[in-house]
């Protein structure tokens, strides 16, 4: 069974920085992509960001673009997030999520929700 096991949540004041991981397992094929969505309190979930699992190319949406870089490590079968300037309005619950690019890149580009397997969730809050 495929897992996603997400990390790295917290309090941080506007302008710092957190990095989250998920660490993937159960995968028997290589052609998906594992990315981070997030929901903020009384919001819909939003895409954040995806990586492809085969040529490490990262999508981005547009309110992170600058800010957030997403990286894998293969080896280790662990994705990051790297968040540097923080904003209050950056604060939700984030989930780690794999599925086709194709549909993570569009739900992303969308301010949409997609995946087929969703990890739980990890509470990033920013203070202003």
């Amino acid at each position: 069974d495929v897992q996603l096991q997400a990390s790295g949540g917290g309090l941080v004041q506007a302008g710092g920085s957190l990095r989250l991981s998920c660490a993937a397992s159960g995968f028997t094929y290589d052609d998906y992509a594992i990315g981070w969505f997030r929901q903020a309190p009384g919001k819909e979930r939003e895409g954040v960001a995806c990586i492809k699992r085969k040529d490490g190319s990262a999508h981005y949406a547009d309110s992170v673009t600058g800010r957030f870089t997403i990286s894998s490590d293969n080896a280790k079968n662990t994705v990051y997030l790297q968040m540097n300037s923080l904003k209050p309005e950056d604060t939700a619950v984030y989930y780690c999520i794999a599925g086709s690019a194709i549909d993570l890149e569009a739900a992303i580009t969308a301010g949409q929700a997609a995946g087929d397997y969703w990890g739980q969730g990890t509470l990033v809050t920013v203070s202003s």
